[in-house]
Parts: C-alpha cells; sequence; structure tokens
C-alpha cells in the first residue's frame, strides 16, 4: 500500500501530508499531558506503548511475592533489608534502636534461605554476619528482642570458606587502587563503541573476569537486579545481535552478544521499576571498561520498545515477561582497520548545570 501511495502521490503532497499528521499529533499530545486523567485516556485509548510494561511489572510483583515464599538463588528483598540494616549501623550518630519496622521479616527471610541450597553461599554469609553484628549492637525493645531470640533459634555456627567478616568497616580500611586520574582517563577515551571484528573466538575465562568487575558496580539497596546472558557463540551471536534496529551493517560479524536483563520480581511495588535501569547501565559500564583492559572491545547496543521484535527475542531466548530486555552488547577482539566514529562529546558547559538554570 505504501509504494502504490508513493507512486499516485507527488513528494510535496506526501510531505504536506505527514506534516500535518505530526502536527495533529502534537496538538493531542499537547492535550493530554495538560492532566493525569487525560494522560491516561490518551495511553489507554490512542497509545499502547506502555501496555507490554505494564503487565510486565505486574507478573514482576507476582514473581517478587513467590520469592519471598520460596527463594530461588537469591533472595532480592532479604539483600535490601540487609543493606538497610548496614546504613544502619554506619549512622553517625548511630540510634540506639532502629531497623524495628522490618527485622522481624529478616529474619523470616534468612531462615528461608538457610533452606536453600542454591543460593549463594556469600549471599547467606553477608547476611549472618551483618545480622550479628546487628543484634550484638542494637538496643532492646519488644519487637528487636522477639526477633533476636528468633535469630539465635537459626543461627548457623558452622565455619565456612572465608575468613573475613562481611561487615561494614571503615574507609580507612579499603585497599587503595594505584590507577590515577591520567590513566584512567586514557582508559575512557580507549573505550569507544567498536563495530568490527576479529574471527577470533572470545576465551569465556576472560567474559567471567569482566563480569568480576561488573559485579562491584553501586546498586540501589544492593539488590543487583539485573543478569548478563552471554552467547558467546559465532553461529548464535550473529541471530540475535541483527534483531535490534540499527545493527543490519555489522551483525552478521559479531563473535559474542551480551544481552542485559533487568528483573521486575527485585521490587514490591511499581515505585522502583526504573532502578533496574540504573543499576544494569552502572554495572554494564564498569563490564566494557574491564574488557578494554582484557584486550577486549565492545558496542553498546539499544533496545526500543518494539512489540513484533521483542516477541521474536522473548521466544529465541525463552525469557519469562518479568524480565526486561534493556540493552545488548557486542564483544570482540577489534578489527585493526575498522572504523570507529568519532561520536563528539557535550562539553562540560552543557553537561554541568546549576540551580540558576532551572530558577531562572
Amino acid at each position: 500500500m505504501k509504494s502504490i501511495f508513493k507512486k499516485i502521490i507527488p513528494i510535496e503532497y506526501r510531505i504536506a501530508i505527514r506534516a500535518f499528521k505530526q502536527a495533529a499529533i502534537n496538538y493531542g499530545i499537547s492535550i493530554a499531558s495538560s492532566s493525569y486523567l487525560l494522560s491516561d485516556v490518551f495511553y489507554t485509548l490512542f497509545n499502547r506503548s506502555f501496555r507490554v510494561e505494564h503487565r510486565a511489572v505486574l507478573k514482576g510483583r507476582k514473581e517478587f511475592s513467590e520469592h519471598i515464599k520460596s527463594p530461588v538463588d537469591s533472595s532480592p528483598q532479604l539483600r535490601r533489608n540487609i543493606h538497610r540494616l548496614e546504613k544502619g549501623l554506619i549512622m553517625k550518630p548511630r540510634r540506639e534502636v532502629f531497623g524495628e519496622a522490618f527485622i522481624i521479616q529478616t529474619i523470616d527471610l534468612y531462615r528461608s534461605i538457610l533452606a536453600v541450597p542454591s543460593i549463594s553461599t556469600e549471599e547467606v554469609k553477608w547476611a549472618k554476619d551483618v545480622l550479628s553484628l546487628y543484634f550484638e549492637t542494637v538496643g532492646s525493645s519488644e519487637v528487636i528482642d522477639l526477633a533476636r531470640k528468633r535469630y539465635e533459634e537459626i543461627l548457623d555456627v558452622s565455619e565456612t570458606i572465608y575468613k573475613s567478616k562481611f561487615v561494614p568497616y571503615m574507609r580507612s580500611e579499603s585497599t587503595l587502587s594505584s590507577v590515577n586520574y591520567e590513566s584512567f582517563m586514557a582508559l575512557c577515551q580507549q573505550r569507544r563503541s567498536v563495530r568490527w571484528y576479529k574471527s577470533d573466538s572470545i576465551p569465556d575465562e576472560l567474559i567471567n573476569q569482566a563480569l568480576e568487575i561488573a559485579r562491584t558496580a553501586p546498586s540501589a539497596c544492593n539488590r543487583q537486579p539485573f543478569e548478563f546472558l552471554v552467547l558467546n557463540d559465532k553461529q548464535h551471536a550473529p541471530v540475535i545481535a541483527a534483531l535490534p534496529a540499527g545493527t543490519a551493517g555489522f551483525a552478521k560479524q559479531v563473535p559474542c552478544i551480551i544481552v542485559v536483563i533487568g528483573d521486575l520480581s527485585c521490587y514490591p511495588t511499581e515505585a522502583d521499576r526504573h532502578v533496574m535501569y540504573i543499576d544494569s547501565a552502572l554495572s554494564s559500564m564498569q563490564f566494557m571498561l574491564a574488557l578494554e583492559t582484557l584486550g577486549l572491545s565492545s558496542c553498546m547496543i539499544n533496545w526500543p520498545e518494539n512489540k513484533s521484535k521483542e516477541l521474536g527475542l522473548y521466544k529465541e531466548l525463552s525469557i519469562p515477561l518479568h524480565k526486561r530486555v534493556l540493552m545488548m552488547m557486542s564483544v570482540g577482539y577489534a578489527e585493526p582497520s575498522g572504523m570507529i566514529p568519532y561520536s563528539s562529546k557535550k562539553p562540560l558547559s552543557v553537561l554541568r548545570s546549576s540551580i540558576e538554570k532551572y530558577n531562572s
């Protein structure tokens, strides 16, 4: 139909029609954006862009409830609660009584992970050490005394493979890096989006080394609501790399593709649904810089929401709906003769703003 439309209508009229259509859309958006009610009507009747997200968030909440009862490989709510206790322990001045609102739930969650062999031993150790320090430190109240009693009933005193305690420590005890500003700037300038790769296979060990760096990235309440799905396969990787828009020219020679997935089941309500984008981006940036130190290059690949492409990807990789594909990365050894866009960056004068900018 579009090809017939182009043949019978002159270019000047087609441009005018497109401009009129866009003007009508802009007018409708202007009206709809004037109130929450009209915005709801707009996205209910005229634009279904958030339809998949709505269902995915609800699926995530359902899965969150299931994780509370039966954790599989991690307990996001326990991770959040333990981190909240850590923050209470480092406060200056520290309150005598804190954590009452969630300490009973925390003990119940800790009890539940002790019965799951697939839970990370590091997660169990961290929870145990922080809880033990908490009860050694916190004062007395009806709620805390009950929680302390329940904790003592389930406390595991067996030896672990870890020699140190996973508890808050002073900044002065940190192991400081020898990397200075100039060398770090050089690494950041070295990292560029590389789209042309050698045919060499990527050792899985190098990917794992970079992921060890990625997992040290900061994360809201330490929930780490993401995973890196690694397709280090020169047959499979190009197929997945071809799905996003913008990869048509180079997807066929991508030796390894990594799909970054956010997990909505880490959140009990809609309020935090955007946090997985922030946390995964922080971790992904560290991952890409780590790749550079290992002699590997990468290219961040956008994944805009497109229902047909998304259905194809989710079917191909068997991803559940509450786990959202956030972005992809191609990884490989850079082809020395491959070209790289210059990609001029915004100057500091534009990136750094002040409160006066928004008060003027």
